[in-house]
């Protein structure tokens, strides 16, 4: 069974410490709107989603080439439409 606090916890840490500045700011922001309503499986979603080297989450969020396929889910699309001026 998942603990779902113990799960937040990692996803708003892995979010907020990725390594460049400018990831941790987007992707902290990203977390801290949506992590209080999604379920449990978008969290799974939202922590694979932070698996994913810094490289290609910007590049998928800017609309650029990455190298990896991006499934097609609500955290992605969520991730990708994600209005970061507005944070």
């Amino acid at each position: 069974m998942i603990n779902i606090d113990e799960l937040k916890k990692k996803i708003i840490y892995r979010s907020n410490y990725r390594g460049t500045k400018e990831m941790d700011n987007l992707l902290g922001a990203f977390t801290k709107k949506y992590i209080n309503i999604l379920n449990v499986n978008d969290l799974i979603d939202l922590e694979k989603l932070l698996n994913i080297d810094d490289t290609n989450l910007y590049n998928f969020y800017n609309g650029f080439k990455t190298d990896i396929d991006f499934a097609n889910n609500k955290i992605n699309l969520l991730y990708k439409n994600f209005d970061y001026s507005k944070k």
